[in-house]
């Protein structure tokens, strides 16, 4: 299978709104959303049928069992994250527990048993031939790597037979970038022309080199600071990125996107340019070698 991965390295840059474009233009039978923290891609793409729902098992949580505990205070003392209380009963806060267990070892009683807890929950849809996984991570959890991962796994298992796959990446560079980014065939990084935006590209592009990745650029509102756009332009040039096109600042994609369409689903200048930048990236995917190129 391959597998398109569309990054941004920040928020807000155009990244969903182009891959769900893209989604819409290649007929996608496999697809998947791995912004775990804010997954919005099922917004665009109209699903016909009920996902189904597994929970997700991060990090255990440490539970205090009041019949057996004495309170000597051990636990408590010795919990770096501050998560466990006295008040009237030792507790744990969930929510601030990180489950490294040093309460379960210092307690005399054996009292503290770290449990499985859920963390999050996947989603598989599948309507006829079409694949679609994301997953949403419960508020104030972490291991949103592992989520990720899980999610790229219940794609690649539902559509085994599928050629070809979209990936909608986590903004920013962390856990969720990194395995997002794992054995994927290409990325296209959508840049936007601002100071902000250009220094996140960069960090994104030298991310993505680490895992010797074919990469790609395209600039979303590139009228909207000529002057960054050309910075951009020659960033690229001078560390041989492929630079697919320019997407112009436009009102009707807004219209679009808020009536839940894809730009690519009304007549509209945003849609034309991204019509162009997915011909070429598709050429880019399927080009035999890898790497990046001038």
């Amino acid at each position: 299978m391959k597998q398109l991965l569309i990054l941004s390295g920040k928020g807000g840059t155009g990244k969903t709104t182009i891959a769900s474009a893209f989604i819409k233009l290649s007929k996608a039978k496999a697809y998947a959303d791995c912004d775990v923290d804010a997954p919005n891609l099922h917004l665009i793409t109209k699903q016909n049928s009920l996902p189904k729902k597994t929970d997700y098992y991060g990090l255990p949580k440490a539970e205090i069992d009041i019949e057996l505990c004495i309170e000597c205070g051990q636990c408590m003392q010795n919990c770096r994250f501050e998560a466990i209380s006295a008040d009237g009963k030792y507790k744990v806060d969930p929510f601030a527990c990180e489950g490294c267990g040093v309460c379960e070892l210092v307690c005399p009683v054996e009292a503290v048993t770290l449990k499985p807890a859920v963390a999050g929950e996947l989603l598989l849809y599948t309507d006829g031939e079409k694949v679609f996984s994301t997953a949403q991570l419960k508020m104030g959890s972490g291991t949103s790597g592992m989520l990720v991962t899980e999610v790229k796994k219940q794609m690649k298992s539902a559509a085994a037979d599928v050629e070809f796959a979209i990936i909608d990446g986590s903004p920013g560079i962390g856990c969720p970038v990194i395995a997002s980014l794992s054995g994927v065939d290409m990325v296209l990084i959508v840049a936007e022309p601002s100071i902000s935006g250009i220094s996140d590209m960069e960090r994104i592009i030298n991310t993505a080199a680490k895992f010797g990745v074919k990469t790609a650029v395209c600039i979303n509102k590139f009228d909207t600071n000529m002057q960054n756009t050309e910075k951009i332009e020659n960033f690229c040039k001078g560390q041989g990125i492929s630079l697919l096109g320019r997407i112009p600042f436009d009102l009707d994609a807004v219209k679009a996107i808020n009536n839940g369409q894809t730009i690519v689903d009304i007549d509209c200048a945003s849609g034309a340019a991204v019509k162009a930048i997915y011909s070429k990236t598709m050429e880019l995917l399927f080009e035999e070698g890898g790497g990046l190129r001038s």
